[in-house]
């Protein structure tokens, strides 16, 4: 799959010409959330329970600027993507090597029908993150 077909799979862009590479598309920041309660896994699925989840809040570095920060110390957050995935067919996902190089990280992974929420992990001093960064790219199979 070429990216131009990875292009036909995403939904939602905040602004395409800047998303759509040559080997992917990247993807942005809609959320970030901690885990304000934890979930639960078994063996067979019958006590599967969702963790309780709570938005961080954002806020302006000037009082002028059209988006908002948000001010991360290190730690765990679960991070939410404005795009979305139509159709089916596996895809992969990773973070992006600006996130990286500045000690954040999320984990690569398959993707099939949609962009699931994931963990991202924000280490040393913290992270400044403003909303619609792009944080992710995500490539074909």
């Amino acid at each position: 799959m070429a990216p131009n077909d990875v292009r036909e799979r995403v939904e939602n862009l905040v602004y395409e010409p800047v998303q759509v590479g040559e080997e992917g598309i990247d993807l942005t920041v809609s959320a970030i959330y901690e885990v304000e309660k934890p979930g639960s896994i078994d063996f067979g699925g019958d006590e599967l329970a969702d963790a309780d989840l709570a938005p961080v809040g954002t806020e302006k570095r000037d009082p002028d600027d059209d988006y908002e920060w948000w001010h991360l110390e290190a730690g765990q957050y679960v991070l939410q993507h404005n795009e979305f995935l139509a159709g089916e067919g596996p895809l992969w996902l990773q973070p992006r090597n600006e996130l990286l190089a500045r000690g954040a990280s999320h984990p690569t992974v398959r993707v099939t029908e949609h962009l699931p929420l994931l963990p991202l992990a924000v280490g040393g001093a913290g992270l400044d993150l403003k909303e619609n960064a792009r944080v992710s790219t995500l490539l074909p199979e």
